[in-house]
């Protein structure tokens, strides 16, 4: 799990862990929703919260609700 800085709270993910139990590519996973590797890159190393719209993309990808791959830390 990654821990990624919002704004005023922490946002955790498990895109990374996600991936890996799909045996998926970043490449592969990044075609599928739309985005650049680099993006799929940045929201694994937490440097980056995707918006609303590709967080839900993964989701569906990975057949998770958002929940499982993202969640809010204070």
């Amino acid at each position: 799990m990654v821990l990624m800085q919002g704004n005023e709270q922490n946002v955790a993910n498990r895109v990374y862990d996600a991936r890996k139990d799909r045996n998926v590519t970043q490449e592969e996973l990044a075609a599928a929703v739309g985005v650049t590797r680099q993006t799929i890159i940045s929201i694994e190393k937490g440097n980056y919260v995707p918006s609303v719209l590709l967080a839900m993309k993964l989701a569906r990808f990975f057949g998770q609700p958002v929940e499982t791959l993202f969640s809010i830390r204070k």
